[in-house]
């Protein structure tokens, strides 16, 4: 039964890790918000902040957002160019 205890206590920790592993290497941060530049390419954009969450498409203007929650970060483009980009509580 000892086992059992240090078994699951120590799959437990080795979740707790992988968990924050995955919270802390978000790349919704002010970090990379910071880097966002006006006429920067989407691929330029992807590149630094991954696949988007969410993509609406509206004529000739895209708006993509990075993130759920509290943080976030949109970007809106024209022609596959950045022309406004904002954050939530970064």
């Amino acid at each position: 039964m000892n086992t059992f205890k240090t078994s699951r206590l120590f799959l437990m920790v080795i979740f707790a890790i992988a968990l924050f592993g995955l919270l802390a290497c978000s790349k919704v941060n002010k970090e990379n918000y910071d880097k966002l530049k006006i006429g920067m390419g989407y691929d330029e954009a992807t590149a630094l902040l991954g696949e988007p969450d969410q993509c609406e498409t509206l004529l000739a203007f895209k708006s993509c957002t990075w993130g759920k929650g509290p943080k976030t970060i949109t970007i809106r483009l024209a022609a596959d160019k950045v022309i406004l980009f904002e954050n939530q509580g970064l």
